[in-house]
């Protein structure tokens, strides 16, 4: 016999909060609006949602790491880190769903949104500042939205995670050198023999350093991922679009080949050949 209380309690949220609510799933599910009659045009835009959101936690995860790196704390801030890779993992994965759209199913829709373009996704640009890979000239795309546009200028010019981490090796008394402590932070960050000689001693007394030596291999986990998600976008753009130019004006598959090029913590790659 079914207890009427049980059943009263899990059927009525007329005045209570309910799964959907709490979610806000009518705006998420709402949120999906093609512009053509094309099939694969809701795949396209449910895949670029999704990678978005987990760009959110993503985002959420580094900040907040970063935020007790610089206050000296390490253990916690790894679990943060982990937590990155793993969503990481299922952004890289979704450009498997994303696969089964051939050319021919692209180009069904392909023109109706413009210019759009993944390029500009400021979520993608403030996870590159978070790492590192910093270049002024990649805010012109979002000038149009102030509050994004400071948001990205902040991270410009603040410390990304590997600076905080070098900062970290130094208060340990590992001599990094001042002008890589004190740099311009809106620059792109340049490789330094100091700091692979640094990050060498870790590597080689890592029971004295393990903090440190478990930290730069969660960095390496976290850049491992990154190019790994690079890496899977340039094989599914060229898969539907070969070398025809990208939607945002970029060159489409030759600037994502140059964009896995990029190195974000390159001292931590170096020591393994020193070693």
């Amino acid at each position: 016999m079914k207890d009427p209380t049980y059943q009263t309690a899990h059927t009525d949220f007329r005045h209570d909060l309910s799964y959907g609510d709490y979610l806000r799933l009518d705006e998420i599910l709402a949120a999906q609006q093609p512009l053509t009659e094309a099939h694969d045009e809701m795949l396209f835009i449910v895949i670029h949602q999704v990678q978005e959101l987990w760009m959110k936690l993503i985002i959420h995860e580094l900040q907040s790491a970063m935020g007790l790196l610089a206050q000296g704390i390490i253990d916690p801030a790894l679990k943060m880190l982990t937590r990155v890779c793993r969503a990481q993992e299922q952004m890289s994965s979704s450009w498997e769903v994303l696969k089964t759209m051939t050319p021919a199913d692209y180009l069904e829709f392909r023109s109706a949104f413009g210019r759009a373009s993944g390029f500009q996704s400021y979520q993608y640009r403030l996870i590159e500042f978070l790492l590192g890979n910093k270049e002024p000239f990649m805010m012109k795309p979002h000038q149009h939205k102030p509050a994004q546009y400071r948001q990205l200028e902040e991270a410009l010019r603040a410390p990304s995670l590997y600076d905080l981490a070098l900062r970290l090796v130094a208060a340990r008394g590992l001599a990094i050198p001042a002008e890589v402590l004190e740099r311009d932070y809106s620059q792109p960050y340049q490789p330094s023999e100091a700091v692979r000689d640094a990050w060498l001693q870790i590597y080689r007394q890592t029971a004295l350093y393990w903090d440190l030596y478990y930290l730069a291999e969660k960095l390496l986990d976290v850049e491992d991922n990154f190019r790994r998600w690079r890496f899977n976008h340039l094989t599914t753009v060229e898969r539907v679009i070969g070398y025809k130019q990208g939607t945002g004006g970029t060159a489409g598959v030759p600037y994502l080949k140059r964009a896995l090029e990029i190195v974000l913590f390159p001292e931590l790659w170096q020591v393994r050949t020193a070693l």
